[in-house]
């Protein structure tokens, strides 16, 4: 098991309707302790597992769930298998009773397989839930997902979207590095990864550092806290994450936003891009085009334009709506030629 000696910050006797007040322009993370105890999940939880089970069974609509399953015990690791050539585990569609069963069955059991039912809507599969269960974030369009497995470890990954994930029940421990460690956590493949998100290769209860010797510096810059239930974290965007279950059960239920207008493009489709039409370009080259990007994505300001009269600055202007649609639409025509 990895050592992490620096605390993630925390603070208490924050309400829910004040949380937003406290992350405005911040760009690390924060624990909030406490600030989601009154909810219905939480005080089930906390009366006993059954109770959380009880509760979710009563509220589940019978929408089919996607559940992530190993067919026997990897530590909690969901991750690849040996020589990445796989995942392992299955993702299955099944119902949420079905998960719940499984989890109960394996409850007692000393290693179990893992059973994870991971980033599913609430208001799709729990929706009588979702009021009493949810953060209220005025002038967010957030996502509110909830998570339900056993014991698992889930591999240090970034999200684009900011992120207020609150336990509901069991503990989990959040290991948090900032986005510039990226060189220091040997991130796998981009294009063939567990569930979504490249993730660090290395195994946080026994890392190799022979293997990964730049992991040491990571750790120099990593962030730790275990929450329990009631409890919630501020997760900002491209941090990278390590999240483990630790009990029998475990729930979360998660925000999600943007702090961007809903019509700009996804930034892992221009990295994707990117490798497709400089990374491998001669030396010389590729300056160039660092050179542009800064000078047009990077370093932007109105200097860069101020020179080009304002109704002919096309994409280099103000981007609105209608100029995204536009832009999405040169960018279709260019790469079906």
């Amino acid at each position: 098991m990895i050592k992490v000696d620096q605390k993630i910050r925390e603070v208490s006797d924050v309400g829910a309707d004040d949380v937003l007040d406290h992350i405005r322009g911040v760009n690390e993370p924060i624990v909030f302790r406490g600030l989601v105890s009154g909810w219905p999940l939480v005080q089930k939880s906390r009366a006993s597992a059954a109770d959380a089970d009880s509760y979710l069974r009563s509220a589940y609509d019978g929408k089919p769930v996607t559940a992530f399953v190993t067919e026997d015990d990897v530590d909690g690791r969901v991750f690849y298998t040996e020589g990445l050539t796989e995942t392992n585990f299955r993702q299955i569609k099944t119902d949420l009773g079905w998960v719940l069963d499984q989890i109960r069955d394996y409850e007692n059991d000393p290693a179990p397989p893992v059973v994870y039912m991971g980033s599913m809507a609430l208001s799709y599969c729990l929706p009588d839930i979702k009021a009493a269960n949810s953060l209220p974030l005025p002038g967010l369009d957030a996502s509110v997902r909830i998570w339900i497995g056993n014991r698992s470890r889930v591999a240090a990954h970034y999200d684009v979207l900011e992120n207020i994930a609150c336990v509901c029940a069991g503990k989990r421990r959040f290991t948090l590095f900032p986005p510039d460690q990226l060189a220091n956590l040997y991130i796998g493949p981009i294009d063939f990864t567990p569930a979504g998100q490249s993730i660090s290769l290395v195994d946080f209860d026994e890392p190799d550092l022979e293997r990964y010797p730049r992991f040491a510096e990571a750790l120099e810059h990593a962030q730790v806290s275990e929450l329990a239930p009631g409890d919630a974290i501020f997760i900002p965007s491209m941090w990278w994450h390590h999240v483990e279950g630790l009990e029998s059960l475990n729930i979360l239920i998660n925000h999600w936003w943007r702090i961007s207008p809903h019509y700009l493009g996804v930034p892992q489709d221009a990295l994707l891009h990117a490798i497709l039409s400089i990374r491998d370009l001669p030396e010389e080259q590729r300056e160039a085009w660092r050179g542009i990007f800064d000078h047009y994505v990077f370093h932007a300001d109105e200097a860069s334009v101020e020179h080009i009269p304002a109704g002919r600055r096309g994409v280099l202007g103000e981007l609105d709506e209608t100029a995204a649609r536009k832009l999405r639409a040169t960018l279709r025509n260019n790469l079906n030629r």
